[in-house]
């Protein structure tokens, strides 16, 4: 049986490690094309240069406007981080009150919660800028972090009501003997079992808010508040010759945040992911 296995088991091997580099290979390339010139970009598709050009990160940093690749990062952060603290306390307690309570018209409100994810983007994007233009939110992150604080992320909603369903019940009940109180079996009992989910939140917002192009070109006129979605873009808009170079040296480094928290996070997102809908 081993002498039978071993064939299919190198070629499952084999056949898996050309399925990794086709997947890797666009990220290869772009870590390539970092340091080639615009003649070389355009006129090879192998992965290392064959004269290598240095200085595209520093420069590409530095920026060739009025702002360095600095104030779009600081930017993004301001941007996202409150956004993602906000979505997770909003979720999570959206989760445990439709999970844990009963009230008038729970099913009703829960249908319609789940209802604004069949909405296209593109339906309420005309609205959304009405609606915030009157509030004279434009130009700046508000329309990305008042809607966070206020639960408006159905997907992330339903993520936790899910988890929620799938711990016992017992857990509330054996507190409310000991004098818990609800808040106190949220934060004492339930959020200690919820890291996964959490992580699940967070790493799916952070990848989400970080890459949004379309409604930061919508709500953000201002250069100065650009995130490095439209630092990179406007990086192209400046001139009509550029060093691609740079544009992929900062595209780079405008991934690693992302990057890095999706690997320090990836044990708990696996997990929440695996365990995410599944009931007792």
């Amino acid at each position: 049986m081993r002498k039978r296995s071993k064939p299919a088991l190198i070629l499952s091997y084999i056949l898996l490690i050309i399925l990794a580099y086709v997947m890797i290979y666009p990220l290869l390339w772009m870590i390539g094309a970092a340091f080639k010139s615009n003649e070389e970009i355009f006129g090879t598709v192998g992965i290392l240069p064959k004269h290598p050009v240095f200085g595209a990160f520093s420069a590409g940093w530095k920026g060739t406007g009025q702002y360095g690749f600095s104030r779009y990062m600081i930017n993004t952060f301001a941007m996202v981080l409150p956004t993602v603290a906000f979505t997770v306390i909003s979720s999570t307690l959206v989760g445990y009150g439709f999970a844990r309570f009963q009230f008038p018209f729970k099913k009703a409100l829960f249908a319609l919660m789940l209802s604004t994810l069949m909405l296209p983007a593109t339906v309420i994007i005309i609205p959304r800028y009405i609606f915030f233009k009157h509030l004279g939110w434009l130009d700046s992150y508000l329309p990305f972090i008042v809607p966070a604080l206020l639960g408006c992320f159905p997907f992330f909603n339903f993520m936790m009501v899910q988890f929620f369903r799938g711990l016992p019940l017992e857990l509330d009940e054996s507190a409310k003997l000991d004098g818990c109180g609800s808040f106190r079996i949220l934060v004492s009992i339930l959020l200690p079992l919820c890291k996964s989910a959490i992580f699940s939140v967070i790493v799916f917002q952070f990848v989400w808010i970080w890459n949004d192009f379309l409604n930061a070109l919508i709500y953000i006129s201002s250069v100065a508040k650009y995130p490095v979605a439209l630092g990179l873009r406007m990086t192209m808009d400046i001139s009509t010759e550029f060093d691609w170079n740079q544009i992929l040296a900062m595209s780079l480094v405008s991934i690693l945040p992302p990057v890095v928290l999706f690997f320090a996070a990836q044990k708990y997102f696996v997990e929440g992911i695996a365990t995410t809908g599944m009931k007792n």
